[in-house]
């Protein structure tokens, strides 16, 4: 099934925030993610709670990316809709 990545406003106004080692390391694991989402780097795991319906991954140690998936038609598409550190995201 094909996918599709796009990123949400919200997201780019992150990025654009973000400090430079932060724009490198995502844009690793964005390469590493789109050739396998569940590559153990990735720490790709569903969120509960208030978060519930969002998938976070690593991006360091203490940044994470968030993102929703959803399917339209034969399409898969998946938003990347937050970037921050953990203690920023989890509240």
């Amino acid at each position: 099934m094909p996918k599709r990545i796009d990123f949400s406003k919200r997201f780019d106004k992150q990025f654009k925030k973000s400090p430079l080692e932060i724009k490198i390391a995502f844009r690793k694991r964005i390469k590493l993610f789109i050739q396998d989402p569940l590559d153990p780097q990735l720490r790709n795991h569903p969120l509960r709670g208030t978060l519930q319906g969002y998938n976070s991954i690593n991006i360091t140690g203490d940044w994470r990316a968030l993102y929703s998936e959803f399917k339209r038609g034969n399409e898969i598409i998946i938003v990347f809709e937050m970037l921050g550190k953990h203690s920023q995201l989890y509240k």
